[in-house]
């Protein structure tokens, strides 16, 4: 008796790609980058994106992702015993207290920056 296949299909082999080779444009991509390129705006079928007028509920920097640097620090111990009570991730706690304080005074900065402008 013959073992049984279990797919139906032979696997893809996988190709690797690095570097500017995934910005290749490929014929086929080309032909249709160039037809779109000769449509008018009119042509461009939008109906299936309405436009957004209340921004009210959107949310900024939602994807935002900093790029983040290790460092050493030096730390009173109270305080990184207490950030750590708080359970999870404690330097994702202390990062966004940072954040918050130097988000603060930067507006803060910004204030004084125009009153003493203003006064001179």
């Amino acid at each position: 008796m013959a073992k049984k296949s279990s797919g139906s299909s032979r696997r893809a082999k996988q190709r690797r790609v690095s570097g500017s080779s995934i910005y290749d444009i490929t014929p086929k991509m080309g032909r249709e980058l160039k037809a779109l390129s000769e449509k008018s705006e009119a042509d461009v079928d939008l109906s299936d994106i309405p436009e957004i007028g209340d921004w009210s509920h959107a949310m900024i920097g939602k994807f935002y992702r900093p790029i983040k640097r290790p460092i050493s620090i030096r730390v009173d111990a109270d305080v990184l015993s207490w950030f750590r009570t708080l359970g999870g991730k404690y330097q994702s706690s202390m990062n966004r207290a940072l954040r918050e304080y130097m988000q603060r005074h930067r507006s803060q900065d910004k204030v004084s920056k125009r009153a003493s402008a203003q006064a001179r």
